[in-house]
């Protein structure tokens, strides 16, 4: 059964100056994770009522993240 999720503007009044290349909500759907053609890697939290707030900006990577995916536990 698919379940559909209404699109959700992950900033502000105003858009980040960095492209979002790849996307992954979590399993518990309070955490959106973000990646830029920059090569950061955002963490979002994401409230019951869709506000989303920033947590975490990760950086590192020396290329665009193109792809994301959750590893196993």
């Amino acid at each position: 059964m698919k379940t559909s999720m209404p699109a959700v503007a992950v900033w502000g009044r105003t858009a980040p100056s960095h492209s979002i290349t790849a996307i992954l909500i979590t399993d518990d759907q309070q955490t959106i994770v973000t990646g830029s053609q920059e090569g950061q890697i955002c963490l979002w939290d994401l409230s019951s009522d869709l506000k989303v707030s920033p947590k975490e900006i990760l950086f590192g990577h020396t290329a665009s993240v193109s792809c994301l995916a959750k590893a196993r536990e």
